[in-house]
C-alpha cells in the first residue's frame, strides 16, 4: 500500500459568500480527520479557487487562510467558468511540488465529503483516478434528472468516453495531472478529458444532498452551454451525421426529380404551391441546422488557434501572507 499522500482539495467558488462559511469548516474537519487517521499527510491543504466573484467570496477565502494553515486560495483575474476554475486549481496543486493527489469538489455541500475516505483508500490501493459517481438522483427535479441522464447517454452514443452520473467530484493523482497538462485545448470539458488520459481508475458511489445554503449559479443556459462544449469538444459524430443527412436528402431529392420528370412527360403535372413550399422549408431547415453545427465546430477551431490562456491567477493567499511577513520584518 502507498504511503499517506499529500492531498489538495480543490474547490471552485463563484459568488459563494453565503455557503462558504457553512461548508469551509466541514472541509477542514474532514481533512483533519484524514490526517489523524494517517490516511493523508499533515501538509495536505484545502485550495479555494475564486472564479472572479463579484461578492465577498475572495475576502472570506483570505480570512480563512489567515485562520488556519490548511486553508489556501487562489483568485482568477476574472470569471472564466467552472471548468477553467477547476483546471486552475488542479494545475496549481500539481505545480506546487508537494501535492500527491487532488480531489475536486463543489463548495455547496451537495457532494458527500465522506466519500473522500474511500477515494483516498482506493488511491493507496494503486488507483490513479477515482471518480465520484452518484448512485441516485432523487434530489433533482424530473426535468433535470431526465436531461442529465439523456445527456450522458447521448455523449456515449457519440463516442465520447464519459462516466455515467459523474460530474466533477474526483480524485486525480499528480502523475495523471502531469499528463493532463499536456492537453492544450482551450475549450475544455474535464469529464471527458480525464478518461482520455488513461491510467488505472475506479469509481466510488455516493448520495448527493440538497445545497446547504445560497442558490445555484448553474442555470439551464450554462448547463446547455456545458453540454454543447462536451459534445463538440469530444466528438466529431455530429459532423458525420450532417454528411449522412445530406446524403439521404440528396438521394431523396434525386428520386423526386426523376418522379417529376416522369410525371411531366406523362402530362400529369399538377400545378400547386403546397408541395413545393413544404419541400423548400424542409430542405432549408436542414441546411440551417447543418450550417449551425458546422459553425459551432468552426468557432471552436477559431478559439483553439488563438491559444489564449485558459486561466490567469491574479492573487494567491500564500503570496499575500509572505508579503505581510516581509513587511513586518522590515518594520
Amino acid at each position: 500500500m502507498r504511503k499517506a499522500p499529500v492531498l489538495y482539495i480543490v474547490i471552485p467558488c463563484y459568488n459563494e459568500e453565503t455557503v462558504l462559511p457553512v461548508t469551509a469548516p466541514m472541509f477542514l474537519k474532514k481533512i483533519q480527520e484524514l490526517i489523524t487517521k494517517g490516511e493523508i499527510a499533515p501538509a495536505s491543504r484545502i485550495m479555494f479557487v475564486n472564479d472572479g466573484s463579484t461578492d465577498n467570496t475572495w475576502n472570506i477565502i483570505y480570512d480563512l487562510s489567515e485562520s488556519d494553515e490548511h486553508y489556501i486560495g487562489i483568485s482568477q483575474s476574472r470569471n472564466r467558468g467552472h471548468q477553467n476554475a477547476v483546471l486552475a486549481g488542479l494545475m496549481e496543486s500539481q505545480e506546487s511540488g508537494i501535492c500527491d493527489i487532488t480531489i475536486s469538489i463543489d463548495c455547496d455541500g451537495q457532494d458527500d465529503i465522506n466519500a473522500m475516505d474511500e477515494m483516498v483508500k482506493q488511491y493507496r490501493n494503486g488507483y490513479e483516478v477515482v471518480y465520484g459517481v452518484r448512485n441516485k438522483r432523487e434530489t433533482d427535479t424530473f426535468f433535470k434528472r431526465f436531461t442529465a441522464q439523456t445527456f450522458y447517454k447521448l455523449l456515449n452514443w457519440m463516442g465520447a468516453e464519459v462516466i455515467y452520473n459523474h460530474a466533477d467530484y474526483r480524485l486525480i493523482s499528480c502523475r495523471v495531472l502531469k499528463e493532463l497538462a499536456e492537453f492544450k485545448e482551450v475549450n475544455i470539458y474535464l469529464r471527458g478529458l480525464v478518461p482520455l488520459v488513461g491510467f488505472r481508475s475506479t469509481q466510488v458511489y455516493y448520495e448527493r444532498h440538497e445545497r446547504l445554503a445560497g442558490k445555484s449559479h448553474y442555470p439551464l443556459s450554462k448547463m446547455l452551454g456545458l453540454a454543447l462544449d462536451g459534445i463538440t469538444s469530444l466528438s466529431i459524430k455530429p459532423i458525420r451525421m450532417i454528411a449522412g443527412v445530406g446524403t439521404i436528402v440528396s438521394f431523396m431529392s434525386f428520386l423526386l426529380i426523376i418522379w417529376i420528370l416522369v410525371q411531366f412527360f406523362r402530362g400529369e403535372v399538377v400545378q400547386g404551391w403546397a408541395s413545393t413550399c413544404a419541400i423548400m422549408c424542409l430542405v432549408c431547415g436542414i441546411q440551417l441546422i447543418c450550417t449551425g453545427i458546422i459553425g459551432e465546430y468552426v468557432g471552436k477551431i477559431y478559439m483553439e488557434t488563438k491559444a489564449r490562456p485558459r486561466y490567469i491567477i491574479s492573487d494567491r493567499t500564500y503570496e499575500k501572507r509572505d508579503d505581510d511577513e516581509e513587511d513586518k520584518s522590515i518594520v
